[in-house]
């Protein structure tokens, strides 16, 4: 692969969830070389659960040596998406990389799934890709080495995948899609479109929030290791690196390193992989909100009423068989009756053939004889 010069310097990143996590790695992994970072997020004041605002963000990026543009939006809505990239080119002059790093995470099963959750992380993962992709591509089509980042996994159909949550697993796949398509749509264009995601579960906002709190820390790496994967990614040449599903160790990998425990939250701790890697777990190791209680308790219920209306259905079978065998014993008791009957009418008739009246020809000859 060709690598270019190593340096993002004066590249306009247009970064969705950028004030915190995964998004605010990249945008300061960039910083460092004087990179010109749009923050778009939703985020502008502190909040307990989610630590860090857009103008935070924009803060660190400075402090590391970057520009930085704070843009609040949000990605399910599109006027606020046009004007933001609008901002983003007024500004800066363009956009050269957009990293698709907004999303949400709900662990459901469909039963547990109502659809204003459904819709919202299908909006917030799937949907919002489509829509900034769609919006940026007029710009990016001027960029010298263009490059769009997906963070979504690769397109594993094991079906324990889906199983646990559905609805979640549609949306980020949902986003892979959109790498697929358009990797292939924008090729003529010079525009790379990849897939970027962990190996193992990341120290996050969301994963602490979603996942099981302040106790997944230790089995996590820092977002730093996503982050400069893609910084390697976006120094490729965009028109032979597209199309890809990489993992962050995989493309570090590329580089020469084997050693990746700088990186891990609590050192020389077993680390958790992460969704949609290899075969699907028997169980999920996060916790799952999930219906299948409720479920069963109605498979179940229906099972047993089906059963009391089989066994009600034998017992009318069994009280119609012995209605049944009743009037056939009435039957041949009144066919025995009638054949008595039939026998003696029969008899009688032939008593009365076996003794014929007297011939009175018969007598007036045997007086003549005489």
């Amino acid at each position: 692969m060709k690598k270019l010069n190593g340096s993002l310097k004066g590249k306009v990143l247009f970064i969705t969830g950028g004030s915190r996590g995964i998004g605010l790695a990249i945008a300061l992994a960039a910083a460092r070389d004087g990179a010109k970072i749009v923050v778009a997020a939703r985020t502008v004041t502190e909040h307990e659960k989610l630590p860090g605002t857009i103008y935070t963000a924009a803060d660190e990026i400075r402090a590391a040596g970057g520009e930085a543009l704070a843009v609040q939006m949000d990605v399910r809505d599109e006027e606020q998406v046009k004007a933001a990239i609008a901002e983003a080119v007024r500004v800066f002059g363009g956009i050269d990389i957009v990293v698709n790093n907004a999303g949400a995470i709900y662990l459901s099963d469909t039963g547990a799934t109502d659809m204003k959750r459904f819709d919202l992380m299908m909006a917030l993962n799937m949907r919002a890709v489509y829509m900034v992709t769609r919006h940026a591509l007029p710009h990016l089509c001027r960029s010298e080495n263009p490059h769009i980042l997906n963070m979504s996994p690769p397109l594993n159909l094991d079906a324990g995948w889906f199983a646990p949550q559905v609805a979640y697993t549609m949306s980020k796949y949902g986003m892979s899609l959109c790498t697929l398509g358009m990797s292939r749509e924008f090729k003529d264009y010079g525009i790379a479109v990849n897939s970027l995601w962990p190996e193992t579960a990341i120290d996050t906002s969301a994963v602490r929030n979603k996942l099981g709190g302040d106790k997944t820390v230790p089995f996590s790496r820092k977002p730093e290791i996503v982050a400069d994967a893609a910084y390697w990614l976006f120094n490729q040449d965009s028109q032979e690196v597209s199309g890809n599903f990489f993992t962050d160790v995989e493309i570090l990998s590329k580089t020469g390193m084997t050693d990746f425990s700088a990186y891990n939250c609590v050192a020389g701790h077993k680390l958790m992989a992460d969704f949609f890697l290899g075969a699907a777990p028997d169980r999920m190791p996060v916790p799952v909100e999930s219906s299948k209680a409720t479920l069963m308790a109605i498979v179940e219920e229906a099972r047993k009423a089906r059963e009391k209306a089989a066994e009600a259905v034998v017992t009318e079978v069994d009280a119609g068989a012995a209605v049944e065998t009743a009037s056939v014993v009435v039957a041949a008791e009144t066919a025995a009756v009638v054949a008595a009957e039939t026998a003696a009418v029969v008899a009688a008739e032939a008593e009365s053939v076996s003794e014929p009246a007297a011939n009175p020809l018969q007598e007036l000859c045997c007086q003549s004889h005489w």
